[in-house]
């Protein structure tokens, strides 16, 4: 679990610490006080760019001449790890990372950590575009394979430089373009695979789930024109004229697309109702906790979750984040749709980016 847990200028907490933490986490107060800021600096413990995907520069504290700092102390068996990122105020940009007081790479806190979470930004998550669902793939995706990130970091790299030499106004030289699409391949390769053993072994977990009180969804990954290296690199080099005419690539992952359907109806997530959708949202991050809590230390972090349920979904909500082993942090205004897990439950009030142990 996370232990010591330390927001330093960080949004609305100038100096925060969370301690004697527990398998739930329950974070209270009114709307602004400063929750969901805790559990966007915990996303931040992962790669990428956290739970809100801002601006590094919108994170720090206002007013503040440094940059922000996240600490905690991850318990691992009989190890402790101590894991860090910030910012500094003559490179704002650029977020750093140490583990164990030594410089490392975001991509190595996936080494150490699974994290996922929910919020009520995702709720349009089956309705809005598939960028958002290719990141949510993504995200889960670094449970099975910490290096998952890296993947897609180092493709997007090798499709934008693709794209700039297709949309140059001289034709490209075919070397830079086999170069490049060697790169794609490469790298663009791996993320079709991880996305795929993603939707294969979420299907597997959810499978087991009971069908009630959460409707259970069918997942399907559908690769954008290419399941494989091999049809990646026939496409790109055979489309080489059609792309130049759209100056952009029109194949390859990152036109990928997560299909999820309401199983027992048989009707698209996008086409249900609002309850259903949320439902089956919830439903596919329980099965991922517990592929995040096998191997690694699995975190959930869920935003204002628990109060737009009925209290038979709540318990059912809890009895799965119990049964799943990851450590959850969870917000909300009141205690009351917590008291089912408060006495096992590590409490704090939060106000004005202030935390008080309850």
């Amino acid at each position: 679990m996370l232990e010591r847990i330390s927001l330093t200028q960080f949004r609305n907490h100038a100096s925060t610490d969370l301690e004697e933490t527990a398998r739930f986490n329950l974070l209270v107060g009114e709307n602004g006080a400063g929750k969901t800021n805790v559990l966007e600096a915990l996303s931040l413990l992962a790669p990428g760019r956290g739970l809100r995907r801002a601006a590094l520069v919108d994170m720090v504290a206002h007013g503040s001449p440094t940059g922000f700092a996240i600490g905690a102390d991850l318990a691992q068996d009989e190890e402790r790890v101590r894991l860090g990122t910030y910012t500094e105020s003559d490179n704002p940009g650029r977020r750093k990372v140490r583990i164990n007081g030594a410089e490392a790479t975001a991509s190595a806190l996936g080494e150490w950590l699974a994290l996922t979470w929910l919020t009520p930004a995702m709720d349009g998550l089956f309705t809005g575009p598939a960028a958002d669902r290719r990141r949510f793939m993504d995200r889960m995706a670094l449970a099975l394979d910490p290096a998952h990130a890296s993947y897609a970091s180092r493709y997007e790299a090798a499709l934008r430089e693709r794209n700039r030499l297709l949309a140059d106004d001289r034709a490209p030289d075919s070397s830079w373009l086999d170069a490049i699409e060697a790169q794609m391949v490469e790298h663009g390769g791996r993320l079709i695979a991880g996305r795929a053993a993603l939707v294969d072994t979420l299907m597997a977990s959810i499978a087991h789930m009971p069908a009630e009180p959460f409707a259970r969804p069918a997942l399907t990954y559908s690769p954008g024109g290419a399941d494989s290296p091999d049809a990646l690199s026939q496409s790109l080099f055979e489309n080489r004229a059609r792309d130049r005419a759209a100056q952009r690539t029109l194949t390859g992952p990152h036109r990928d697309e997560l299909e999820v359907i309401h199983a027992a109806k048989r009707v698209p997530a996008a086409q249900s109702s609002t309850g259903e959708q949320k439902a089956m949202l919830v439903a596919i991050t329980l099965a991922h906790a517990g592929l995040a809590a096998k191997g690694r230390s699995g975190i959930l972090l869920l935003d204002e979750v628990a109060a737009h349920l009925d209290p038979i979904r709540r318990a059912a909500l809890f009895d799965q984040l119990a049964a799943s082993g990851a450590q959850v942090w969870m917000t909300g205004t009141e205690l009351a749709p917590f008291e089912m897990i408060a006495p096992q439950a590590a409490t704090w009030r939060v106000a004005g980016g202030e935390v008080t142990r309850i």
